[in-house]
């Protein structure tokens, strides 16, 4: 492997510990029509694959159901509305953040996070002005797992493919980075399910906390 000069993270389940507020927002939503709120347990694995399929957790419908548009829109209402009360970076993430700072190892975030919540959220973080890029997912047309999204990011930070990693913690994170040809790695700590088996998603490796992302780096 080459030096690696640059870095760029999925957004939740790997950046930032999202997990909590998108669970207030879907159990809101749950109260709001009726239902009793879902434990945090069963909510956390699916944060990452998005609102729709929290939606779906939580009302058990298909999205073409024609009263599924309408719920899932109003979930996004109650996320947005609270987009920030509980997320935090994951521990050890700051750790990550400053080690690629003080290397010269440009980090930006490729996320499928719609830019109206993304946005916000980084700003709310206080990493605008540290990120050398955000890449949400309607910036491009296409979306992870397509291999575009990366590749901007890499045009962004000013680093080959070749020359930089991608961490994420859902499949279609490591579709992704290794379709654009960059290094890949699983978050491990992030959403994953129970059915999910990321050794055989062929990534580079696994990290079992973000202190790790910096052992392989300086690996």
């Amino acid at each position: 492997m080459t030096e690696v000069r640059g870095l760029l993270l999925d957004l939740d389940g790997t950046l930032a510990d999202t997990g909590p507020d998108m669970a207030s927002a879907l159990n809101a939503l749950l109260i709001e029509h009726g239902k009793d709120a879902l434990p945090y347990v069963q909510i956390r694995p699916w944060v990452s694959h998005g609102g729709a399929a929290l939606t779906r957790l939580g009302f058990d419908l298909d999205p073409d159901t024609p009263s599924f548009k309408a719920l899932y829109q109003r979930f996004l209402r109650h996320y947005e509305d609270n987009i920030c009360r509980e997320t935090r970076l994951f521990d050890g993430m700051e750790q990550v953040l400053s080690y690629c700072e003080r290397s010269g190892i440009h980090w930006g975030i490729v996320t499928n996070k719609p830019a109206y919540l993304t946005e916000p959220l980084i700003a709310a973080l206080g990493l605008s002005a540290r990120a050398a890029c955000v890449v949400s997912g309607d910036t491009l047309e296409q979306r992870k797992p397509h291999p575009a999204p990366l590749l901007h990011g890499c045009e962004l930070i000013g680093a080959e493919p070749a020359d930089t990693v991608y961490v994420g913690d859902a499949e279609r994170d490591i579709q992704a980075g290794r379709r654009a040809g960059l290094h890949t790695l699983v978050a491990g700590f992030g959403y994953l399910r129970t059915t999910d088996d990321p050794y055989s998603w062929g990534a580079d490796g696994i990290v079992a906390d973000p202190p790790a992302i910096v052992e392989w780096l300086r690996r």
